[in-house]
């Protein structure tokens, strides 16, 4: 049997003869959809690591208002925004992040039915 991946020019590499292992995630593991999850995870398993604690921080900035329009609200009535900082990314964790999350619009979301979710640059429309 043929297997092929694609490797980072979108360029077709046969792997037919390469030893494959296949990992399955967990319902509630929305973690390992992405690589870096899936590696976080097997370094924090095998003691090279330690698994991610997320905090939230209130901190005494100004809080950022999300305003929602009449017309919105008729076909999403609630929102919940995040903001996260000191995010950098270059052109492959980018492409990983948004991979990400169109995994999650398809799984937690319902093919976007349920919810939708939108990343932004917040330097770019936030205003003082």
């Amino acid at each position: 049997m043929q297997m092929t991946r694609n490797d980072d020019n979108g360029n077709a590499i046969d792997i037919s003869k390469e030893i494959v292992y296949k990992i399955e995630v967990a319902a509630n593991r929305y973690d390992l959809l992405c690589i870096e999850g899936i590696a976080a995870a097997f370094k924090a398993y095998i003691g090279l690591g330690h698994a991610p604690r997320y905090t939230i921080k209130n901190q005494s900035e100004k809080l950022i208002e999300v305003i929602v329009k009449p017309e919105t609200a008729v076909v999403r009535p609630f929102v919940v925004a995040c903001v996260l900082r000191n995010i950098h990314f270059d052109v492959k964790s980018y492409n990983s992040f948004i991979d990400l999350q169109d995994k999650l619009h398809m799984n937690i979301c319902r093919r976007r039915t349920l919810a939708s979710m939108g990343t932004h640059d917040l330097d770019k429309f936030a205003s003082d």
